[in-house]
């Protein structure tokens, strides 16, 4: 499927202190040098050279993180304690979808090149927001169910006049950087099973690296490398090994034959299932190293006595793992969680530095994923400097600095005690994709927190359901609130943080307490500024030092995208990506307004910028009253479907952070025929509802809408409706 077309080097502790004057004229020099005479007219023209000579172009954002260090740390100064009062809107672009936005902009020679849900792609004149082509793959609609947390895109790689974008069906399609015209599109992924893409692509040296998402399913993770003129695959390395025993024929087969293979058990759902491990965000290039560190997700399912047995560790789940950039072939490992059954990814982002211990520099890695703990690992061999938790953790007591394995309490191992267990952190993450930010100015990682548990119980009735979501987890947590008081009381005990952490003593700075998780990602600058996010709208600048908020703006949609900032004829700017989604912006019922927002739109700041967003006027969505008579009971057996079905999409109890519909105000429910309309013919599948006609009989259907009248009900009762 083609498409269609529409016009619409690693940081160090040492300061920056560029002013905008002197890196432009870097930044002239590192052009002249890495373009040739010529290449300065020709649009998304960013050559091997000048990703690596990165901070050499101070005004430019040529990778998802600024660099390949992907500090996500701009050297820009104009911009600090002093000025950013004077912070205003220069533009801003409204985009044509109301699910979440979450891409990283490239900047380069005055064009901004983004992605937005539905993996849609938009450059445009970064002084002035001017549309100057679009591209929509066309995604089909129905692959949103396939998508665990929602339909979004993590943004785009620019190299050598092409722009490649994963699609959420799986294509990775490379565009012609000047006019969006499509060069090539292959497909990554079997269309068989629920892969989806959502992360942004990496180049290194040529070829286009890729992974892939869809764990919660049931996939076998990978990751691929493209040649970036033909789209033929040059190498692919499997994270988990293959189901039916044998070689793939990949870069991954023999560290799989050493010691892959064997740290599963030899019966399991794995083999069924797939195994999980994707890899669906971290993909960094190590250029100094010269190796490629992806981060690997979780199991699939995540119950891991169902999975393989609870035998093995389950290479190379919850793993980062180096590559050869060439061939893909192994280097090393270093596996956070071994056995992990708590969706304790390691795809969080990965941030090269280097960094002194024991008074002798090192080239380390830092990492804060799910799990709550901060990894510094040693580039060269894999090995941990130092791991500490970063907030409070309950599943294990540290790690063992012999073994460098976690001492997982007991009672966290689920599976094995056959109790149900309350995890901290959870499923949603300590911190999740939300990029961090490292400042070489001030030594600090700046961390987007969020505290939220979760419950995991043993699944003993677990039966595989392709195309489903398949995890193994039979918590009596998963029903959600079912009421204002219980749900008062889950949003009480979740709260979201900035955190400033000292990677070299393995300690917090200063916090910035927010009041709802999932804050959006972060930006450091040289002017020793922050810039965040809130799922609630509030877009603000802190104090790098000490956290002090000094500017916020209301962006009238959530904002949990990181902030960039560019610079062009002697001005800074700050631009961010807005609208909530996301895995909390969907399931979440955490949310601070459950009714439809705005579309997304891109926004971009100046000093003294003269735009203005127009007014926004929440719209008022009344709960919808099921005059129907049920039998005795439905309700409650509704309840369990809900929860099975239902809430992982529209919210737990039927609370909805209303990115995906509320059904509680949803007119549907008040019609029979029109309620099976959709859940069993399916006529909402373009947007992503498809039909549950394989999961669910007539009467269950009527038994889940019995259980949301009731809850609307109650909604029309509080409200006063």
């Amino acid at each position: 499927m083609a498409g269609r077309q529409a016009l619409g080097a690693t940081r160090r502790f040492a300061g920056m202190g560029n002013r905008l004057a002197k890196g432009a004229a870097v930044a002239a020099v590192a052009f002249a040098i890495a373009a040739g005479a010529g290449a300065a007219d020709r649009a998304g023209w960013i050559t091997q050279q000048r990703l690596e000579k990165a901070d050499a172009e101070p005004g430019s954002w040529l990778n998802t993180g600024r660099n390949y260090a992907e500090d996500h740390y701009s050297p820009l100064d104009q911009l600090d304690a002093s000025t950013v009062g004077r912070l205003k809107l220069a533009w801003y672009q409204d985009l044509d979808t109301d699910r979440g936005q979450e891409a990283n902009p490239i900047v380069v020679d005055g064009v901004m090149y983004t992605t937005s849900a539905w993996s849609k792609v938009f450059a445009l004149d970064a002084r002035s927001g001017k549309l100057l082509w679009s591209y929509d793959p066309a995604v089909n609609g129905r692959k949103g169910y396939d998508a665990c947390c929602d339909v979004v895109n993590r943004g785009v790689a620019v190299y050598e006049g092409k722009v490649f974008v994963g699609a959420l069906d799986g294509r990775l399609i490379a565009l012609d950087a000047a006019s969006g015209k499509v060069l090539w599109d292959v497909q990554t992924t079997d269309t068989s099973r629920p892969y989806t893409i959502t992360g942004a692509p990496r180049v290194v040296r040529g070829k286009v690296l890729i992974g892939n998402g869809g764990a919660e399913y049931g996939v076998r993770g990978y990751v691929s490398a493209y040649d970036a003129n033909s789209g033929k695959l040059v190498w692919r390395f499997y994270t988990v090994p293959n189901p039916n025993g044998k070689p793939d024929g990949a870069a991954s087969d023999a560290i799989f034959e050493k010691i892959g293979n064997k740290s599963w058990g030899p019966n399991g759902a794995w083999k069924e299932v797939g195994g999980g491990g994707t890899v669906w965000d971290a993909i960094v290039y190590d250029q100094e190293l010269d190796q490629i560190l992806i981060g690997v997700g979780n199991g699939s399912p995540w119950n891991r006595r169902v999975r393989s047995g609870d035998e093995g560790d389950n290479l190379f789940l919850s793993s980062i793992v180096a590559l050869d950039p060439d061939t893909g072939a192994y280097k090393w490992h270093f596996q956070e969680v071994p056995g992990e059954e708590w969706d304790f990814t390691a795809t969080q982002p990965i941030i090269l530095a280097d960094m002194p211990v024991a008074g002798k520099p090192r080239k380390v890695l830092f990492h804060a994923p799910k799990n709550g703990f901060f990894y510094v690992i040693d580039r060269a061999s894999g090995k941990p400097v130092s791991i500490k938790n970063f907030v409070p953790v309950n599943w294990a007591d540290g790690y063992d600095e012999k073994s460098w394995r976690p001492l997982v309490r007991p009672e966290a191992r689920y599976t094995e005690s056959g109790k149900e267990f309350l995890a901290m952190p959870s499923a949603f993450g300590a911190h999740n994709w939300h990029p961090m930010s490292f400042s070489p100015k001030t030594g600090l990682v700046y961390i987007p927190v969020q505290l939220m548990g979760f419950g995991y119980a043993d699944d003993k009735n677990f039966t595989y359901r392709p195309g489903h979501w398949n995890l193994g987890n039979g918590s009596r947590s998963l029903l959600g609130p079912q009421s204002d008081a219980q749900l008062a009381a889950a949003r009480a005990a979740t709260k979201g943080r900035l955190l400033a952490w000292d990677p070299v003593k393995q300690e917090a700075r200063f916090t910035v307490e927010h009041p709802a998780p999932s804050n959006g990602g972060i930006l450091s600058t040289a002017g020793n500024l922050l810039f965040q996010g809130q799922p609630d709208g509030t877009f603000s600048a802190f104090d790098a030092r000490d956290g002090k908020k000094l500017w916020s703006f209301d962006a009238q949609n959530g904002v949990i995208a990181a902030p960039i900032s560019f610079s062009l004829d002697g001005e800074q700017y700050i631009a961010v990506m807005a609208g909530l989604g996301g895995s909390f912006g969907v399931s979440s019922p955490f949310a601070p307004n459950p009714h439809k927002r705005p579309n997304g739109r891109i926004l971009v700041f100046k000093l003294d910028g003269k735009a203005s967003l127009p007014p926004y006027q929440k719209p008022v969505m009344p709960a919808q009253l099921v005059s129907d008579s049920f039998p005795a009971g439905a309700a409650e057996r509704g309840l369990a479907l809900y929860a099975g079905q239902c809430s992982l999409c529209h919210g737990p109890g039927g609370y909805s952070a209303g990115v995906i519909p509320d059904l509680r105000r949803s007119p549907t429910i008040a019609s029979r025929e029109l309620f099976h309309q959709v859940v069993l013919d399916g006529i909402l599948q373009q947007r992503g509802m498809i039909s549950f006609r394989d999961m669910l009989k007539p009467e269950q259907v009527e038994e889940i809408r019995a259980y949301l009248g009731m809850r609307a009900a109650a909604l029309k009762e509080s409200e006063g409706s």
